[in-house]
């Protein structure tokens, strides 16, 4: 009965651990944004945007503004420019992302 006992305190103790590892994990995304707006070259700099599965694609005034390895170090997978036209490859996370940009309009 005791070994019983222990094995779930043991138990709860793994829970509890791989709870705290997930939630450490997560991303915070407002805060991720505002740094991507802010490599962007902020949000007057930003013409339009749309969201197509994993890639950001964004419009700007001034793609000299853009600090493209600040977004890369963001996590961005890769980048494509053509002309003032900028393709973000972010993976999954898009759809977090997008949330959170469109919150700032």
């Amino acid at each position: 009965m005791e070994n019983w006992i222990q094995y779930l305190i043991i138990l709860i103790i793994l829970i509890i651990i791989g709870i705290a590892i997930t939630r450490s994990k997560k991303k915070d995304f407002k805060m991720e944004v505002n740094k991507l707006v802010n490599y962007l070259g902020g949000k007057d700099n930003i013409i339009d945007y749309e969201f197509h599965k994993s890639r950001f694609i964004v419009n700007v005034k001034d793609v000299d503004k853009v600090n493209k390895e600040g977004i890369q170090k963001l996590g961005a997978q890769g980048i494509v420019e053509i002309e003032n036209q900028l393709k973000i490859i972010l993976g999954p996370d898009t759809t977090h992302i997008k949330k959170y940009i469109d919150a700032l309009k």
